[in-house]
């Protein structure tokens, strides 16, 4: 299988499991990897034979200032299942962070996988 990368797309939501944490938005960070259905473009050089990274982050970046979360875990969920869906995609891999919510901490986040990895 193909695999298309976006690493570190800063995105803006509202996202916390304290009310005051949802009432700005708040950066968050994604690291993304979407399997392709195929790999066709890879003898067409065709974006349509694709999967059109700026479309996905277009619509993750819509997705997420349109919506309140309050778990990390959720929010994973929900960019997961629009790229499968809207997209065609058969396997993402997505690793949420958080950065900077807790003195001393770095990050926090979550990294889930859905969808199966197939061979092209």
């Amino acid at each position: 299988m193909d695999i298309i990368f976006l690493s570190e797309v800063k995105v803006k939501t509202r996202l916390g499991v304290p009310e005051w944490e949802r009432i700005l938005n708040q950066n968050i960070i994604l690291d993304i990897e979407i399997g392709l259905p195929s790999s066709k473009s890879c003898q067409s050089d065709d974006i349509k034979d694709t999967i059109n990274y700026a479309d996905v982050v277009f619509r993750i970046r819509e997705l997420l200032a349109k919506n309140s979360f309050q778990l990390v875990e959720y929010l994973a969920e929900q960019v997961c299942q629009l790229i499968m869906t809207e997209f065609g995609a058969p396997w993402v891999r997505l690793k949420v962070s958080k950065p900077g919510i807790l003195p001393g901490l770095k990050a926090l986040g979550v990294i889930i996988e859905r969808g199966e990895i197939v061979s092209s």
